[in-house]
C-alpha cells in the first residue's frame, strides 16, 4: 500500500462529496491508503493570500507540519488546495526567513515547518504513482467508446513547476485510456473556468465558461472530465446561466475522473456519489453497475 497524507480541502466536505466518495474508493482499488490529516484547516482559497500573505502561509504551513509529524506526503484533490500547499512548500524551502516566521506561529500549536515532504495533486498519484499500466489491470468493466474531454484546469499545470510538460501534457488521457475511455482533442483543456472572477465579473466569468463548454462539444466529447471541485461547480452549476446569458443550450456533464474510474473499476455509482448532478450523466447510463 501507498500511505499519503490526505487534505480533502472545505469543498470535499459539502458541495464536492461525490470527488471525496469516488476518491476514497478508488485510492483503495488501487493500492493508496489516504490518511486524512486530524484536525486539517481550510488552505485560504484563492483570496486570502491577496489579503494577508504571511497569515495564508501560516494556514498552508500548520496541515504541511501536520503530514510531517505522520512523514508522509501530502495529497490534495483540490487544485486551489494544491496550489497553495505546493508553493508554500517550495516557499519556505527557499526562504529561511520566511519559514522562521512561520514557525513562530506553528510553535503556539506545537508544530513545526521542516520541508522534508512531498505535495502532490490527486491526479498525480494516480497518473504518475500507481500509473495507466497498474490501473488498467484493475478495470472490469471498460468505458468503451466514451469520449471525455479531459479538463485540467490552470492551477495543475501552473505556476510550471521542475522541468514539468505545461503546454502538451497528457497524463489526463492517459489515464483516460487506461479505463477504456476515448480522450478527445480538448484544445481548451488548460484555460482558466473563471473561478472566482464569477463573483466580480459574472459575464466574463460565464463567457469563459461558455467557451469550455462549446470546446467540448465541437470536440464531440458528451462529457467533461474534471480533477478540481471548483472547476466542477463552474463548468456544472452555471450551465443554466450561461444559457440564458447567451442563448446557448448547453447540457453538458462534468464528472470527476475518479468516478470515471471508479465506474471501469466496477464500483457502484452510488458509492461513487453518482446521481446527485445538477446536469444529469446520461452518456454514464450503460456504464452504470
Amino acid at each position: 500500500m501507498k500511505e499519503y497524507a490526505y487534505f480533502p480541502g472545505c469543498s470535499l466536505e459539502k458541495i464536492a462529496l461525490s470527488y471525496h466518495l469516488s476518491t476514497i474508493e478508488t485510492s483503495k482499488k488501487v493500492g493508496v491508503e489516504l490518511k486524512e490529516l486530524e484536525d486539517w484547516n481550510c488552505c485560504g482559497a484563492t483570496a486570502y493570500f491577496h489579503v494577508d500573505e504571511l497569515l495564508a502561509y501560516t494556514l498552508c504551513a500548520r496541515n504541511l507540519a501536520m503530514a510531517e509529524q505522520e512523514n508522509l506526503d501530502l495529497v490534495a484533490p483540490c487544485s486551489a488546495c494544491y496550489k497553495n500547499s505546493y508553493f508554500t512548500n517550495l516557499h519556505l524551502k527557499e526562504d529561511p526567513d520566511l519559514a522562521d516566521h512561520i514557525n513562530f506561529a506553528l510553535a503556539e500549536d506545537n508544530l513545526h515547518f521542516s520541508g522534508n515532504i512531498a505535495v502532490k495533486h490527486l491526479i498525480e498519484v494516480f497518473a504518475q504513482d500507481v500509473g495507466p499500466e497498474e490501473i488498467s489491470t484493475k478495470v472490469s468493466k471498460p468505458l468503451d467508446g466514451l469520449k471525455v474531454a479531459p479538463y485540467y484546469g490552470c492551477q495543475i499545470l501552473r505556476p510550471r513547476k521542475d522541468n514539468e510538460e505545461v503546454e502538451q501534457a497528457e497524463f489526463f488521457e492517459d489515464l483516460l485510456s487506461a479505463i477504456g475511455a476515448e480522450p478527445v482533442p480538448y484544445a481548451l483543456k488548460l484555460c482558466c473556468c473563471g473561478g472566482s472572477l464569477i463573483l466580480t465579473s459574472r459575464r466574463a466569468a460565464l463567457s469563459m465558461v461558455r467557451n469550455l463548454l462549446q470546446n467540448a462539444m465541437d470536440s464531440g466529447a458528451a462529457l467533461i472530465a474534471t480533477a478540481c471541485p471548483l472547476c466542477q461547480v463552474n463548468l456544472e452549476c452555471y450551465q443554466s446561466q450561461v444559457n440564458q446569458e447567451f442563448g446557448t443550450q448547453f447540457s453538458m456533464p462534468v464528472m470527476y475522473f475518479t468516478q470515471l474510474l471508479g465506474l471501469a473499476f466496477g464500483i457502484p455509482a452510488k458509492r461513487l456519489g453518482i446521481g446527485k448532478e445538477l446536469v444529469s450523466a446520461t452518456p454514464l447510463s450503460s456504464y452504470i453497475k
